[in-house]
């Protein structure tokens, strides 16, 4: 089998955690930096020493430093980093390298030093540009230090410093209507980013989000005007000419994150770092949440079995979200789903292809755009109880049959 040529690193560290994520992340105060954290040079041994004991390393295309907020870390600590990664696995000629970055953890000199080091685009947590949605979100930064982080973005990138960068925000939030959001969305296409990452609030459990909403004091769009801002999303962006070629994700042509494509291909990945998940040859394997777990976790290795492939139901809704879709014959076949369970599983897409939510193109099969890529959880949700009833015992998937099926 081919070695994963992509590979995630997770650098937990935060300054404060936002109140919507339940990421695996470590706060460290307002005022924390990599240049005086204990914690952060704790930790970076640890990862590399991950890395340093891959097996199989092969040059990698895309590499993907997530967190957390990885731009807490100077530009020094990052070299040491990517000297880790280069020295085990090499970068394949012109490799995607994505840092993430908060707008209120760098200035212009510690991007231009992580720019000199090979990394050639960012992920800019913005989120909104609201500065009373950002307070109630949790988040450090403010309106201005996203417009100032933009700002040297888009000058790094007119310098040919930077081959592309992206800009997340969030829809669905707390009062959240219409006309709040295409304010949102006008700032953002002013900003011009090759790349938007637009998620919906999703309320996850343990977070203070979860503890408001038990209280009655997270007041949510309903489903209804949750779909609307979809809408409006997706023809504000097609008309400003992004493509959308994922579920939460618009690119300008030639922007599309490779990285983020190895994922919803079904390709393989190394993952390094607590709390990170890899799935090499499609096994998927998530590391430990705290420090201590991970140390432990890196002496004995004794969790480094499998924790299982991803089966078929999982590669099914992967496949959907893409803007290329699935092959539902091979991925049916590769499953060894029966004739019966093949004949049931098409009544049941064409349930939704009548609604209009699913479009057969070929042999191949996605979710609408934008009706069913809007109601794609309830399409999800109804794909999930269908394969809870039918799945034959123990059928999962060695290698990815979506990521190169026709």
């Amino acid at each position: 089998m081919t070695a994963p040529r992509a590979a995630y690193l997770h650098i937990p560290f935060c300054q404060r955690r936002c109140f919507y994520c339940d990421f695996a992340v470590v706060p460290l105060g307002d005022h924390a930096d990599g240049a005086n954290s204990g914690s952060i040079a704790a930790y970076l041994p640890l990862l590399q020493a991950e890395i340093a004991a891959s097996p199989n390393p092969a040059p990698l295309s895309t590499v993907y430093i997530g967190g957390g907020t990885p731009s807490l870390l100077t530009p020094r600590q990052m070299e040491g980093v990517l000297d880790g990664l280069r020295q085990r696995f090499g970068f394949a000629p012109g490799a995607e390298i994505t840092l993430e970055m908060d707008p209120a953890s760098f200035d212009r000199p510690r991007l231009e030093g992580m720019l000199a080091l090979g990394i050639n685009r960012v992920s800019l947590g913005g989120q909104s540009f609201d500065d009373g949605v950002l307070e109630r979100l949790g988040r450090r930064h403010r309106r201005q230090d996203l417009l100032q982080a933009a700002g040297w973005l888009r000058q790094a990138l007119a310098a040919g410093d930077l081959a592309s960068w992206s800009l997340d925000l969030i829809q669905g939030l707390p009062e959240q209507d219409l006309s709040h959001w295409r304010q949102q969305l006008r700032q953002a296409l002013e900003l011009e980013p090759p790349h938007l990452s637009v998620y919906d609030l999703i309320v996850e459990p343990g977070t203070v989000f979860e503890r408001l909403q038990q209280r009655g004091q997270l007041p949510l769009p309903d489903p209804d005007l949750g779909a609307d801002l979809m809408d409006l999303t997706g023809e504000q962006l097609r008309s400003a000419g992004y493509g959308r070629y994922e579920i939460s994700n618009y690119a300008r042509p030639g922007h599309a994150s490779r990285h983020n494509r190895v994922y919803w291909s079904g390709a393989g990945w190394w993952g390094f770092g607590l709390g990170a998940t890899s799935a090499p040859y499609g096994q998927r394997l998530a590391r430990p949440r705290t420090r201590e777990a991970y140390a432990a976790w890196l002496q004995t290795r004794a969790a480094s079995q499998p924790a299982g492939r991803p089966p078929f139901d999982e590669w099914l809704m992967v496949g959907l979200r893409r803007r290329e879709g699935v092959n539902l014959e091979r991925l049916a076949r590769a499953a060894g789903l029966s004739t019966a369970d093949c004949t049931s599983l098409h009544g049941w897409m064409a349930l939704w292809r009548e609604r209009g939510l699913l479009l057969v193109e070929g042999r191949r099969w996605r979710l609408a755009d934008p009706q069913g890529l809007a109601l794609s959880n309830a399409v999800l949700r109804e794909l999930l109880a269908w394969w809870d009833a039918h799945q034959p015992q123990e059928v999962h998937l060695a290698e990815s049959p979506i990521a190169s099926s026709p």
